[in-house]
């Protein structure tokens, strides 16, 4: 059965309380007409202090070779799978769990939180599509520009994504990410992958450490927000990449700018605009807060796919992929690639 919403009557706002599990299962089939086959399930693997504990994964396959890689340089977890040329489609279960709850996250600097120089180094870096020079650097400098603490360049650059962007309905997936794409022809549009990259590339260029997290919504919004929540228990189609900045003395904050544009566009009756009470109830929450309704995947970005004949860099690893004969399928297609993705909530 699908998880069950728990709709609350209160404005948008994420505060950690009780822990939930939930249970992942992808379902691959690939009819590969006699070819040679792989696949790379991703699992969750991103653990974080307060608010996500990967569990067990376990699989059922008909291919002689499976293993589960945990890629701890990449940041990436997944299950690949090989079959030799033969009849028959190549099939593959992939069953994990998981435990998330909302973040709420005190936005008073004082703390202890520091990141290491190598952990500071590795995600304030370019990455394949988030350049952190040219055009990205330049925009970064001007929406800082006279701001010294690190939690007011933040949340600057979060208004500024927010106000700037539009969510494009017409974007495949997710989108990709190319930041400095989107800054040089002016087309500030897209979905999560490109407005939470957005933020990413330009908190980095500021010198802020940041990064995005791949995942997938795994039940309602417990706040009555349609847009911001898995709708039923498939949630093939449900995948949502989040952001997070590193500030000194407060440690990983969450922030979602994407998910503001989300609701302008998506969340009933369809004609909000910034200006909207319920828009900026979430727009105050999504930076410092997250909604435990979804599950992390990783934070890897240029993913090389062990095993592929392809071996071109995936910018993010948040959907099944898989090759036929060679040949990468189409991971934005799972009617015919064919993947099916459920999540259920577990009772204790």
């Amino acid at each position: 059965m699908a998880a069950a919403p728990r709709v609350s009557l209160a404005n948008y706002a994420p505060k950690p309380a009780g822990w939930r599990s939930f249970e992942i299962t992808t379902k691959v089939v690939l009819p590969r007409g006699g070819k040679a086959a792989q696949a790379w399930v991703p699992v969750p693997a991103l653990a974080a202090e307060g608010w996500s504990r990967p569990g067990e994964t376990l699989w059922m396959t008909n291919a002689p070779e499976a293993e589960l890689v945990e890629d701890a340089e990449q940041g990436a977890s997944f299950v690949h799978a090989s079959w030799p040329e033969g009849e028959g489609n190549a099939e593959i279960e992939v069953i994990s769990v998981v435990a998330t709850r909302d973040r709420a996250v005190s936005l008073t600097e004082g703390g202890e939180a520091v990141l290491s120089a190598e952990d500071r180094a590795h995600f304030t870096a370019p990455t394949a599509l988030i350049p952190t020079d040219g055009i990205v650097l330049e925009t970064a400098e001007g929406i800082v520009a006279g701001l010294d603490g690190e939690l007011e360049k933040a949340r600057a650059i979060y208004d500024w994504v927010v106000e700037q962007t539009e969510r494009n309905p017409e974007t495949r997936g997710c989108g990709l990410g190319d930041v400095a794409s989107m800054l040089h022809m002016g087309d500030l549009t897209g979905k999560c992958a490109d407005l939470n990259s957005l933020y990413v590339g330009l908190a980095r260029a500021a010198g802020l450490p940041a990064r995005d997290l791949y995942g997938i919504r795994v039940a309602p919004s417990a706040f009555g927000y349609k847009s911001l929540g898995a709708g039923s228990e498939v949630v093939t189609k449900a995948q949502h990449c989040r952001a997070e900045v590193f500030i000194d003395g407060i440690g990983w904050v969450p922030v979602d700018p994407a998910d503001v544009r989300k609701v302008v566009l998506e969340e009933p009756p369809k004609t909000l605009t910034l200006g909207d009470e319920k828009v900026q109830d979430v727009r105050a929450a999504l930076f410092g807060a997250s909604e435990g309704n979804w599950i992390a995947f990783g934070d890897a970005h240029d993913v090389v796919l062990p095993g592929a004949q392809d071996d071109t860099p995936l910018p993010f690893l948040m959907y099944p992929q898989a090759e036929i004969g060679g040949e990468r399928r189409d991971e934005l297609a799972p009617d015919e690639f064919v993947y099916t993705i459920t999540a259920r909530e577990l009772t204790a």
